[in-house]
This record gives C-alpha cells, structure tokens and sequence, in this order.
C-alpha cells in the first residue's frame, strides 16, 4: 500500500482504548467517513481492483458496511444488497445464525436479493475474528451469489478472520492492518 494512503487512513481513524470491554482497541471508522479526503481515498482503493470485473451488486454488513457499500455500488454503477441483522427485513429472506466472541446472531438478506451466479462483492468496515464475514459469505452463497471478493478498510490480521474467508474460497481485499489486537 502506497505510504501517503496509510497515513491518510490513520490519520483518520479513531482509536478508542478498552470498548466495548478492557483490553479492546476500538478502530472507529466513523471520523474517516466524516474526512471527506478519507472517505474518498478508501472507497476508491477498495473498488479499484474490481472495476471492469462485472460486479453487479455490492453486499454491505450492517452497518458501516451500509456506508461504504453505497458508495462503492455506485462507483461500480451496480446494485447494493443490505445484509441485515435479524428481523430488520421486510420481505421473505434467509437467515444464518453465526457466533460471536459473546454470544449468538443471526443476519439475513431477501431471497431475491440475487440471481443464481451473480458476481457481489461484500463490504464491512473491519474484519477481526470473522464470524460476521463468514456468515455474510455463506448467506450469499446460499442465494446463489458468485462472492468475487470481500473488502474490508481496517484487517486485525492476529485474530485470523482474513484466513477464514480466504478459506471459503473468497479472496480479501483490506487497506490498513494493525497488529496486536
């Protein structure tokens, strides 16, 4: 990643000691949003790599991925597919259970939110351990989404949710990493 990109994204994003809980660095993407520099610079480098590649929607995780995936669906001149938690969505959907680190959830998105093999790029802010992301990819598959790749602005590569979805078969796309946490 070119240095000048790195330095705009930290410079942009709050770090916020021991939420939800001690021990916990919260990586806030909210001030990037709010740098229009920064915003900019980040949906563009997440949607580079994807242009001409026939993306015909973009899936964003509620709820920064909403955000970003808006923006990103529009630069692409795509759709955009909200993967909500549950009972957020109006329509027939389909819905995943997923663990997190204090509990479970479960996600959805509408049934005919696909058709059978289309190429969707999934969005979030950030990816730590990876249950959300794992869930959002196994969701979309069970509609019959093609998951080209799945882009994240900030990676917590020690906690290993990068490798999970690259085990799914589901390239990664990140732009900042922080080690540690």
């Amino acid at each position: 990643m070119d240095s000048t990109l790195r330095k705009t994204l930290e410079d942009s994003i709050r770090n916020i000691p021991d939420y939800p809980k001690p021990g916990i660095m919260f990586r806030d993407i909210t001030t990037m949003l709010g740098n229009a520099r920064a915003f900019r610079r980040a949906v563009d480098e997440l949607v580079h790599p994807f242009i001409g590649m026939g993306i015909t929607q973009v899936a964003g995780i509620e709820a920064r991925g909403f955000i970003l995936g808006g923006a990103m669906a529009h630069q692409l001149s795509c759709g955009f597919i909200p993967v909500r938690k549950k009972g957020k969505l109006p329509h027939d959907k389909v819905t995943i259970a997923y663990s997190l680190e204090y509990g479970i959830d479960e996600m959805e998105v509408h049934t005919d939110a696909v058709t059978k093999g289309e190429k969707v790029l999934l969005v979030d802010d950030l990816i730590a351990t990876g249950g959300t992301a794992e869930a959002a990819v196994k969701l979309l598959h069970k509609i019959g989404a093609d998951v080209v790749a799945a882009c994240f602005v900030v990676d917590l590569p020690d906690l290993g949710g990068a490798k999970k979805i690259k085990a799914l078969g589901v390239p990664v796309r990140t732009l900042i990493e922080y080690e540690g946490d």
